[in-house]
């Protein structure tokens, strides 16, 4: 067993110095591989799931205007301002967020079908909002009939 096996942290900061000497010989490049490709994927989705949230409050605040109300709102603003916080230190995460978008609508779709009680059928078949809309502080769908 390896202390990758054991103790990841310890293994993680064994790694940093090793990288910091430049003894790049003694380093564990397979995990460590691994653990960027990680790294990489958790910051995929923390964007992703930013816009999951997003998605689905403007589907309840468009379709239920009814039951509009402040922690909507706050849940707007929260996941709105997680974006630029997240591409500030991955800018380049930015050209994947019209993936992320068509990735996240349906499951955005299904939630909210169930906190409306909707059925997934009563919203569009694909997101009826762009990137720059879904991340607009100003934006708030008008409702529909």
């Amino acid at each position: 067993m390896t202390l990758y096996d054991t103790d990841v942290y310890a293994w993680a900061q064994e790694q940093a110095a090793l990288l910091r000497e430049g003894a790049v010989a003694e380093l564990d490049l397979m995990h460590l591989a691994e653990e960027i490709d990680a790294m990489r994927a958790s910051a995929y989705h923390a964007l992703s799931s930013a816009i999951y949230q997003i998605l689905v409050h403007l589907l309840k605040w468009r379709y239920q205007p009814e039951r509009r109300g402040r922690s909507w709102q706050v849940s707007l603003v929260e996941h709105r301002n997680r974006v630029p916080r997240a591409l500030s230190k991955m800018p380049s995460l930015a050209r994947e967020m019209p993936t992320m978008v068509t990735e996240e609508y349906p499951r955005a779709c299904r939630k909210a079908s169930v906190q409306t009680d909707i059925p997934v059928a009563g919203f569009p078949a694909t997101c009826p909002w762009d990137v720059e809309q879904i991340l607009d502080h100003d934006f708030y769908p008008e409702a529909t009939p």
